[in-house]
């Protein structure tokens, strides 16, 4: 048993032990503990192949501890580094916005913050951004207030929160009722996984390719930004891209 400890701790990455006590920390609630611990790891490793779950983790547990202008500053400072990190990138966006917006009227870079976010390419980030300057009353937020009623999660508080500037919230947009319908087959498999996409939602396309099948996209001349926006206009049936990285293949289509 001694020998086979040894083989792992040789197999282990320099700095895992500090990365298992800053978790630790963390489930213990000691949250400004376990950020000094991910500082010590990446101080020593900030270019290892675990820095962006320490960077995150980072700004998570100074984020749980209140200190919410630090917190802030280390979700930029992760998306800024670690800009092909998908999932943990999202959230890191919505944290942020969370952070300025308790902020708000305090740090001077909260608002500006907030309203860059209303241009995110992720709706759901958009949103979280309106909702936030909608506390404060601020109309720059209405855009963006708007297209959340198309989002189920976020449809009730857009409205409410349209209702209290004196907003009437409008129909919502007929791409409500349209799709993207995306079919991926992997390699060797015979069958195909279909997803819908809201229309709503047509900014998030890009989150289900893989890096190589958004480069062979860009190769194309297929900017997935252009592409949402077009995808508002073209009849269905309409197929948008289609992108094989040799593992899986995506099509997607208007319906």
């Amino acid at each position: 048993m001694r020998v086979l400890a040894l083989a792992l701790a040789l197999l282990a990455a320099p700095g895992d032990d500090l990365l298992r006590e800053a978790k630790g920390l963390r489930y213990a609630q000691r949250w400004l503990e376990a950020a000094q611990t991910y500082r010590q790891y990446l101080a020593g490793h900030g270019d290892g192949a675990r820095a962006a779950e320490a960077r995150f983790w980072l700004a998570a547990a100074l984020e749980s501890d209140q200190r919410w202008d630090e917190a802030a500053w280390a979700y930029g400072d992760f998306l800024s580094r670690h800009a092909d990190q998908r999932q943990l990138g999202r959230e890191a966006r919505l944290n942020r916005i969370r952070c300025w917006g308790i902020r708000q009227g305090q740090n001077p870079e909260a608002t500006p913050g907030l309203l860059a976010a209303l241009t995110d390419p992720v709706p759901e980030v958009q949103v979280a951004a309106a909702l936030q300057l909608a506390k404060t009353g601020d109309r720059r937020a209405v855009d963006g207030l708007r297209r959340g009623l198309s989002l189920p999660a976020s449809a009730d508080a857009c409205s409410l929160a349209l209702a209290a500037m004196g907003v009437k919230p409008g129909p919502v947009p007929d791409a409500q009722a349209r799709f993207l319908v995306l079919r991926i087959r992997e390699a060797g498999k015979p069958e195909t996984v279909t997803i819908r996409l809201a229309m709503s939602l047509a900014r998030a396309l890009g989150s289900y390719l893989s890096e190589a099948q958004l480069r062979e996209a860009r190769a194309k001349g297929l900017d997935l930004e252009a592409l949402a926006a077009k995808s508002q206009e073209l009849p269905k049936g309409s197929q948008l891209l289609s992108v094989d990285d040799g593992k899986s293949s995506v099509q997607v289509t208007v319906e």
